[in-house]
């Protein structure tokens, strides 16, 4: 056991204190505060160009009147096509819209002409038909005599309120919609981190192995304990590396609101106890304050354990997986692709049904793949927030400890035999052989 934990100090001190890692740690909050802020400022930046629009409309369907939008400005005239297009050539405006006169007040289709030699932009064609659309309801309206707010009336929203029956449990009408991106949340960190780390055990074992410095290490300890002192070792760095971004992502968060102009302190304590159900859901404070709401409300004490113990018995699986291949390979390092496929394999449908666990979590797929334990280190936690009945979390747990034991018990027959294994390339035949090698 010291061995095992020289062997991961080793492992994490060497990386904790590269370069590489510190700066990745630190600059990627920052990068994802450039991001948002320059998404931020793209999306309220707009064209520094006004596109010049003449209107020629005969029958006065629009009634002279079409509000500027964006970068477009109406400018209405009497002159005919022909003679606009006759002054297109000397400028003064952008494009000719053409206004057919409606024939049929009931028409489900309208079309109108634009002239020009510069293409509209997609959200410029967007806009001049939300413009034109609105004043044809308009004209329908007056048309066939009907009265603005009578007709707003016949809409209804309709909301679903959901109550339990037999669970002591409160719910509300956002409560799965909260699960479900919690559920996203996780399960895509549950992907990507046992993939990035897995494979970073294996990338270690494979330097050492084609380096020879395995031989050394070799010499005074025995090859599971190096392999457990790699997989222990990256799994700390990993834990440090989301434990440092949990840390700096609120204050990056922070930032990024007040950069914006999003004032979060106006979303604190929102009382919404007093609200009638339809003026909190019209109201976007009521629904952030619901959102909220339903996160504290979430059962945490369940959550977070138990979405941690996935996490350290799917990496635990997978990386002494990884590292069983690293030790696989030889000097030709495109042998890794075909021996990590079937790796890949069921960590890559773990994903998609996790996705679709988060649309159906009671679905029979997503009900037995939680407790499969091939996918419920990826799945059960995606789960974990629509409440999922205790006897399926038991057989989950139990089922994945004793898969990740006899993964571990796996791995490391292959490696003690692959790690000093050279010039000769391995097939799943070879990998099949090595696990019956005596000692």
């Amino acid at each position: 056991m010291n061995k095992i934990w020289l062997v991961t100090m080793r492992e994490y001190l060497t990386r904790v204190k590269n370069k590489t890692f510190i700066l990745t740690t630190l600059l990627t909050p920052l990068g994802l505060l450039v991001f948002f802020v320059a998404v931020g400022f793209v999306m309220s930046t707009g064209s520094d160009t006004v596109k010049v629009i003449n209107v020629t409309d005969a029958s006065n369907l629009l009634e002279k009147k079409l509000d500027s939008r964006d970068n477009l400005s109406f400018v209405f005239t009497d002159e005919s096509v022909a003679t606009l297009k006759g002054k297109y050539k000397d400028g003064g405006f952008d494009g000719i819209l053409e206004v057919i006169p409606l024939k049929d007040s009931l028409a489900k289709s309208f079309t109108v002409n634009y002239h020009s030699d510069d293409q509209l932009a997609m959200d410029e064609n967007f806009a001049i038909q939300s413009a034109i659309s609105d004043k044809i309801r308009d004209f329908k309206l007056k048309k066939l005599n009907l009265d603005e707010a009578t007709l707003k009336s016949i809409d209804t929203d309709v909301t679903i309120q959901p109550f339990t029956i037999l669970k002591d449990k409160k719910i509300s009408s956002i409560t799965t919609i909260v699960s479900s991106a919690i559920g996203a949340i996780v399960g895509y960190a549950m992907f990507f981190i046992i993939l990035v780390y897995g494979s970073q055990v294996m990338r270690s074992v494979m330097e050492e192995k084609i380096n020879r410095i395995v031989e050394v290490l070799i010499s005074s300890l025995k090859p599971f304990e190096l392999m457990m002192g790699k997989v222990l070792g990256v799994g700390l760095v990993g834990l440090t590396q989301i434990g440092i971004w949990m840390i700096l992502m609120p204050l990056i968060l922070f930032i990024a609101t007040s950069l914006l102009g999003i004032d979060a302190a106006n979303m604190d304590g929102i009382n919404t106890g007093n609200l009638p159900t339809e003026e909190l859901m019209m109201s976007s404070n009521g629904k952030i304050a619901q959102v909220l709401a339903e996160i504290q409300g979430m059962n945490w004490y369940l959550i977070l354990p138990l979405t941690l113990f996935y996490f350290i018995a799917g990496y635990f699986a997978y990386a002494a997986l990884f590292a069983a291949v690293g030790s696989a390979v030889g000097e030709d390092i495109n042998e890794a692709q075909s021996l990590t496929l079937p790796i890949m394999m069921p960590l890559m449908f773990a994903f998609y049904i996790g996705i679709s666990a988060m649309n159906a979590p009671d679905s029979t797929l997503a009900v037995w793949s939680s407790m499969i334990p091939l996918f419920s280190s990826i799945v059960m936690p995606v789960r974990l927030p629509f409440d999922p009945p205790w006897w399926q979390i038991v057989i989950s747990v139990v089922s994945l400890v004793l898969f990740t034991i006899a993964l571990v018990w796996l791995a490391g027959r292959i490696y003690r035999v692959g790690i000093l294994m050279y010039g000769k390339k391995a097939s799943f035949k070879e990998l099949a052989k090595w696990v019956f090698y005596k000692e």
